[in-house]
């Protein structure tokens, strides 16, 4: 993708071949054209190392592998921390939201774990049923007002619960679910509907499902519009995923079908963030879990071992300036 060793023996280098970009000096893969064209907007990273192999995004969320039962070593995720350290932008707007696909192996789709900070820090999820519980169901706000009033006087009567860990956050949660109830503002940001047809067009659709039919992330081009949108309604840290890329069979030819899309996609977002004026408070960050030396299999089609440069492809949208 970025780094095609075009010395290195065919059996290390693939069949891929490089394009130059706008930057002189710095190739890319022949697949990502249109990031190639606007690589003055972006920065590779070559420097990062270390991950185990754990087939988890834990690393990407966190800086942190899975140690023992603990996700992220029990360290918080970048947009927990972001949470922590600058805090809501508008009460009724989550701080972290997490877009993040589930897959059948879990670790594969971390959104984004709180860690030591506890759950008042952990990214809302808003999928599947999950969009209609941000709907007042036939409540209006004098009588939501009172359920409020009625929980108050609960919580006189619990303070035992308060003494429990598992406890922490719900106070948060109650105070939380409150505000986005009796604000449209985190719905009207995940309202697509609400864009220009040609400005989603430019992102592309996609789909929810797996892509390749694998356990794997999506290739749903709509979330990165919808992170767009977030940030920019108050949330401050979005994580998506995108794709499948275990490739130990099939790299020559899903990757020509994959990659154009990323290409397609982490462009209009990139440049929709210009566009908008938010890039100097906007970062966008793409990143796999576990890079290793490449190898192609004997059947030339897939990498040999675990020696794939992604397994699990995450992005992070986040916003601190306002």
């Amino acid at each position: 993708m970025y780094d095609l060793k075009m010395k290195a023996p065919i059996e290390i280098r693939g069949s891929f071949k490089p394009i130059s970009t706008s930057i002189p000096g710095i190739q890319i893969c022949e697949h990502m054209p249109r990031l190639a064209a606007m690589m003055d907007k972006f920065t590779i990273i070559r420097s990062l190392c270390g991950s185990p192999d754990q087939h988890a995004s834990d690393v990407c969320m966190s800086g942190y592998p899975i140690s023992g039962s603990q996700r992220q070593s029990g360290r918080p995720s970048l947009g927990s921390a972001v949470t922590r350290l600058h805090g809501n932008v508008d009460p009724s707007v989550s701080p972290f939201v997490g877009l993040t696909t589930k897959t059948k192996h879990a670790p594969y789709s971390n959104p984004g774990f709180p860690g030591f900070l506890g759950p008042s820090y952990a990214p809302f999820q808003p999928e599947g049923d999950g969009l209609a519980d941000m709907k007042l169901q036939g409540i209006d706000l004098d009588r939501l007002g009172d359920r409020k009033t009625l929980l108050a006087s609960f919580d006189r009567f619990r303070p035992q619960l308060d003494e429990q860990q598992a406890y922490e956050g719900v106070d948060d949660y109650t105070r939380q679910a409150f505000d986005v109830l009796t604000s449209s503002k985190m719905l009207d940001a995940m309202d697509l509907e609400e864009e220009d047809p040609a400005l989603r067009d430019r992102y592309g659709r996609g789909s929810s499902a797996p892509a390749f039919g694998e356990d794997a992330g999506p290739h749903w081009m709509d979330q990165f519009l919808m992170a767009r949108r977030l940030v920019e309604a108050g949330v401050r840290c979005v994580t998506l995923s995108f794709g499948s890329w275990d490739r130990h069979g099939g790299n020559f030819e899903r990757l020509p079908i994959q990659l154009p899309k990323l290409d397609q996609v982490v462009t209009a977002l990139v440049q929709d963030i210009h566009d908008r004026g938010l890039q100097d408070d906007v970062t966008v960050i793409a990143w796999g879990e576990f890079g290793r030396t490449l190898r192609i299999n004997k059947g030339a089609d897939g990498i040999t071992g675990h020696r794939h440069p992604v397994h699990f492809w995450q992005g992070v949208v986040c916003r601190l300036a306002r």
